[in-house]
Formats: structure tokens, C-alpha cells, sequence
């Protein structure tokens, strides 16, 4: 290994240790409670090599939400160029988010500190530019239900809109999860999870027969 690539890797751990430092006070201790001060202690290395490598702390809670967004939408983008149906690419969509949610859980958990803390703000070009990663991933699945639309699979809907849609609502599912031994005592998340994601997608289709898992429909009506 030349002595360049040896640099590179380092900068690279030491970053990895700044963020798990940033990572683990985040969730401890909130944001505004968190300095670079205790970041540095935490991670065990002296402030200026902290602003050596960040300008500020939002700059560092900036990078953990942008590294689990791009992780979020390679996985998206790899599912758009593989040549399947639309309805397959959000079904496979929904399932790579539910996998997100529980592989990359570390990630997903700063996702979703800041989508439920709005008082936090990172500053105007910070939080543009995390609006644009997430911009990025939302125009994968209105693509999905475009490309739907135009092969006549899907009724005419706003795109961007229904995508919007389609990602809170896998959003809102996951976080269902916590609830498994209370309000879904007795459910499986999977299932309701699968369950919901095909209840979206027969929204969009051009038909008028039974919606999926339309048994269970049935049952419930039946109880």
C-alpha cells in the first residue's frame, strides 16, 4: 500500500470515528445539547482535528444524514435499472426500505431524529442540500410510477406527489415495528408491512379487480 492510499484510509477512519462519536451523543443527548467539545472526547481526539475535518457540528450531523440517504438511494437506483414492471420496481422499492430500516438502523435512526425534531435546523445550505439527496430518491419512485403510467399499467396521478406519498407512508410503517408487542399484538409487522405497500400499488392500477390479500379483507369484516 503507497504511502497516498494509506493517507486516504486513515482520513477516512478517523472520519468514520468523528461520526460515531457525533452518532452516539445524538442520540443520548440531542443535538442542542451536543458541542465539539464532547464530540471530541467522545471520539477521543483533540478538537482542532474535529475542525480539521468539519467546520461545525451541524456540518457533522449533516454527513450522517447524507451518508445514509446516498446508501438509501444506490439501493433505490439499482432496483430502477433492472428491467421489471413498475409495480415490481415499488414493490422491491418498498422492501429495500424496510431492509434499510434494520441493516443500516444506525442511519435510518438519524433519518428519522431529524424528520421528527422540525425545531432542529441545520442552516439554509445544510438543510438544502439534504432536501436535494432526499429530492434525488423521490424522483426514482415518481419515475417508477411514470414509466407505469405511460405503459398503461397505472391510472394518470401526479407522479411526484404519489411518490411523496409512497415514501411516508414506508416511512410511517417501519416505525410500526416498535409497536409489535402492543398495538399490534398478535400482527406481523412483515405482513402488515407487505400487506400495506400492495394496497398502494393496486391504488395506482388501472382495474377493478380485488385489491391484494383481499382474503384478509374479508376476515376482517367477518370479526
Amino acid at each position: 500500500m503507497g504511502l497516498k492510499e494509506r493517507r486516504v484510509r486513515e482520513k477516512e477512519a478517523r472520519k468514520r470515528q468523528i461520526l460515531a462519536a457525533a452518532r452516539q451523543l445524538l442520540f443520548k443527548k440531542g443535538i442542542q445539547s451536543t458541542s465539539i467539545n464532547q464530540i471530541a472526547r467522545t471520539a477521543e481526539l483533540g478538537v482542532g482535528t474535529i475542525y480539521f475535518y468539519y467546520q461545525s457540528k451541524e456540518e457533522i450531523f449533516y454527513s450522517l444524514q447524507e451518508e445514509g440517504l446516498d446508501i438509501l438511494f444506490r439501493e433505490i437506483d439499482a432496483i430502477g435499472r433492472v428491467e421489471t414492471a413498475p409495480d415490481d420496481k415499488l414493490r422491491q422499492t418498498g422492501l429495500a426500505y424496510l431492509r434499510f430500516s434494520s441493516e443500516q438502523k444506525d442511519y435510518f435512526d438519524i433519518i428519522n431524529y431529524f424528520l421528527a425534531t422540525p425545531s432542529v435546523i441545520l442552516g439554509s445550505e445544510l438543510k438544502q442540500q439534504i432536501d436535494r439527496k432526499g429530492s434525488h430518491i423521490l424522483k426514482l419512485i415518481a419515475g417508477f410510477i411514470r414509466t407505469g403510467i405511460s405503459d398503461g399499467i397505472f391510472r394518470p396521478v401526479d407522479p411526484k406527489k404519489y411518490a411523496v406519498m409512497f415514501w411516508g407512508a414506508l416511512h410511517g410503517l417501519t416505525q410500526f415495528k416498535k409497536l409489535e408487542e402492543t398495538v399490534l399484538a398478535g400482527e406481523d409487522h412483515g405482513h402488515l408491512f407487505h400487506y400495506a405497500v400492495e394496497q398502494l400499488i393496486h391504488g395506482l392500477k388501472r382495474t377493478d379487480e380485488p385489491g391484494p390479500w383481499a382474503e384478509d379483507r374479508s376476515r376482517m369484516t367477518e370479526d
